[in-house]
């Protein structure tokens, strides 16, 4: 697991000799302490683990060949590309064999040189978000790859496998297999409770299953503790294995970032939620389906009010993460199949299958409450902002997708003109003519 972020050579030769303005520094105090701990932790791991750990030629033979197999998979993913945020990788296949096959000093040198490639092949990450990855990873395999080597202390990699001479490795075993598959999830466990460590600090609200907790991510890290077990299985037999395992991991990995890939295509970087092109597609599904059954239907276009100014007061990265906590709330406020999506600047959108006119008014009164209410720590300033709500339902302000955001949208400029921080409905018009719904109250709707 990478945690990544687009940077600029500009601004950080800028920033080099300006200490207030590292990124770290900007972080929470618990975040600082968090990083500069670990990174502290495992510098002083590796300098006495290099001070006690005899050198040899097998083994620094192995951890070079791992290295070249990290540094092709790195190559690989520079010529896919990544999205931007956290991104899911299969580098825990060379990580694990470290663990497995090499003394645990190894463990926190391996990472140096692959997630420098990184850093210069790939994308120029915030430095202190790549230095902690690596010392993440470090940390994780230097615990793991010591448990490891305390269960099974025998010779772990032929010191002349790579000529195929004679010889078993205590890994190739059944006690050894069973303490590498526990080593294995271990090393996983660290890393992911590391990294969560670290988010739970930064972003307080972020809900656990949106970052490392759920489904698809637990199946990733079986897959990645699989595939490195087997590559540390054939590793033990002889080197020249790697040539037979490189592939299919080269294979996975590029299947790992298409699909990651595709997902950022539909996905706005700055709040999660669908982008604009995205929704539209998914919502014209929903509308069709329920011009088809008779199901009700109806589209909220939400707005946060005067949010210019509040990156006029308090800058762009404030008003980014204000955003981000908005869309988060929203999102907790709404069904799982309710879809949600950033419609542009400070605008989101909503549909909701299935919601009559009671329903609609009261899930938008619901959101603009809740985000009303919602107090915002932001680098030792507490902000809080209103959003205004436009209401359209299906059949009654239109029958297609275009006439519903017409009236969504009208509807959301009646909620500013009447004083933002409220929820209005729009006039629907019969043969021209402008009358009211029968259901549409003739003021701005409040607790509806």
């Amino acid at each position: 697991m990478t945690l990544t972020r687009h940077s600029t050579t500009e601004s950080t030769c800028r920033v080099l000799f300006r200490p207030r303005e590292w990124a770290l520094l900007t972080q929470p105090r618990a975040v600082v302490g968090f990083v500069v701990t670990l990174v502290a932790v495992d510098a002083l791991l590796a300098i006495a683990g290099v001070w006690t750990t005899a050198l040899r030629s097998a083994e620094l033979l192995t951890a070079t060949a791992i290295v070249m197999s990290g540094a092709i998979c790195v190559e690989a993913m520079r010529r896919l590309g990544l999205p931007q945020g956290m991104v899911r990788d299969l580098l825990g296949t060379w990580w694990i064999p470290v663990v497995l096959l090499l003394p645990p000093v190894y463990s926190l040198i391996v990472p140096i040189p692959l997630y420098l490639l990184m850093q210069y092949r790939i994308q120029r990450a915030v430095v202190f978000r790549r230095v902690f990855s690596a010392a993440v990873v470090a940390l994780a395999g230097f615990s793991s790859s010591t448990v490891f080597h305390a269960l099974i202390p025998g010779p772990i990699i032929l010191l002349d496998g790579v000529t195929g001479a004679a010889g078993k490795s205590a890994l190739i075993s059944g006690e050894g297999i069973g303490a590498a598959i526990l080593c294995a999830v271990l090393f996983t466990v660290c890393n992911t409770v590391l990294i969560t460590g670290a988010i739970r600090m930064s972003v307080p609200e972020e809900p656990r299953r949106t970052t490392v907790w759920d489904s698809e991510s637990l199946l990733l890290d079986a897959v990645e503790v699989c595939v490195g077990l087997i590559v540390s299985l054939l590793c033990a037999l002889s080197l020249f294995l790697l040539l037979v395992a490189l592939p299919p991991v080269l294979l996975l990995q590029r299947s790992l970032l298409f699909q990651q890939l595709q997902t950022a295509a539909r996905t706005d970087p700055k709040t999660g939620l669908l982008n604009a092109v995205a929704w539209e597609r998914v919502a014209k599904t929903e509308l069709t389906r329920a011009l088809r059954t008779g199901c009700p239907l109806a589209v909220l276009i939400i707005d946060i009010d005067h949010f210019k100014k509040v990156n006029d007061t308090h800058g762009h990265l404030v008003g980014d993460q204000v955003l981000l906590n908005v869309a988060t709330m929203l999102s907790q406020q709404l069904r799982p199949y309710d879809v949600i999506g950033r419609f542009g600047g400070e605008e989101f959108v909503v549909l909701l299958p299935g919601a009559d006119m009671a329903e609609a008014c009261r899930t938008a009164e619901r959101l603009r409450t809740q985000v009303g209410r919602m107090a915002q720590p932001i680098n030792d300033i507490t902000i809080t902002v209103t959003v205004s709500i436009g209401v359209a339902l299906l059949r009654v302000h239109g029958r297609d997708l275009l006439e519903l955001m017409a009236a969504a949208d009208l509807a959301l400029y009646r909620a500013k003109d009447s004083g933002r921080d409220r929820v209005c409905l729009p006039v629907a018009t019969t043969a021209g003519v402008p009358v009211r719904s029968v259901t549409d109250p003739p003021t701005d709707s409040r607790g509806s």
